[in-house]
């Protein structure tokens, strides 16, 4: 079972004169909570690169639910897939609070990339990096019970958003039991009741949508647990 590893973002891995030259050809725009970046089935002409704050990418089912497909957050870049595939959106890009973020246009950002060999391979990662983050998601989906992969994506986000407190690492992002159980492919239910073992045995606080995990030594080893025989130490199995 895979470890959860943090990303880097592809404005991190920019150099100042490459990110001086991307912001020469963008737009600089704040995004309040819960305005929306991009709308799925929007044509698409423009991408985001994210310098501060959360959003979360969602899309839409036949029956009208919302399924949490990530979290993106500085330095990451989004809505830069619809160019490469049919020309118009295929995700929602929400703020989950305030987000600043440049605004380039697609043929920019292209042209940008034809001059900058360096910014050519910082993207090819970022792309990787999220395309591991994806495998790894579906691995956890196929090999893991519901509490252990909820306990994986709580290590994944305190690596990439977590706070350190007196009372443990709080995740920053606001994010709904509704919202963890899309996102690791369960009920709500599923959550509601792993979280609740887990608070009764200390390893986690909820507060307002925030979770604080109190002891990340017991979380890791509840994601770790097999799946036989041991759902009662890690908690109610997948739906």
């Amino acid at each position: 079972m895979h470890e959860a590893r943090p990303s880097v973002g592809f404005w991190e891995l920019l150099g100042d004169g490459e990110r001086a030259a991307l912001r020469a050809r963008s737009r600089e725009t704040a995004f309040h909570r819960g305005m929306t970046l991009c709308l799925e089935g929007d044509p698409s002409t423009h991408l985001f690169i994210l310098l501060s704050g959360w959003t979360k990418v969602v899309s839409g089912t036949m029956e009208g639910h919302e399924i949490v497909l990530a979290l993106r957050g500085p330095g990451d870049v989004v809505g830069e897939r619809a160019g490469d595939l049919d020309g118009y959106r295929t995700a929602t890009v929400r703020a989950l609070m305030r987000v600043e973020a440049l605004i380039v246009l697609a043929e920019r950002f292209t042209a940008f990339l034809d001059g900058h060999p360096g910014a050519v391979r910082a993207y090819r990662r970022a792309m990787t990096e999220r395309q591991r983050e994806v495998d790894d998601n579906r691995r956890d989906r196929m090999e893991s019970s519901g509490a252990q992969h909820l306990a994986r994506l709580l290590l994944l986000l305190a690596l990439r958003c977590g706070e350190a407190t007196e009372q443990g690492v709080t995740l920053a992002v606001p994010l709904s039991q509704a919202d963890l159980a899309s996102w690791v492919g369960v009920s709500r239910a599923t959550v509601t009741r792993a979280l609740r073992q887990w608070r009764q045995r200390g390893v986690v606080s909820t507060r307002h949508g925030h979770v604080t995990i109190t002891d990340v030594a017991a979380l890791r080893r509840l994601g770790r647990l097999g799946r036989v025989g041991r759902t009662g130490e890690g908690g109610p199995g997948g739906d």
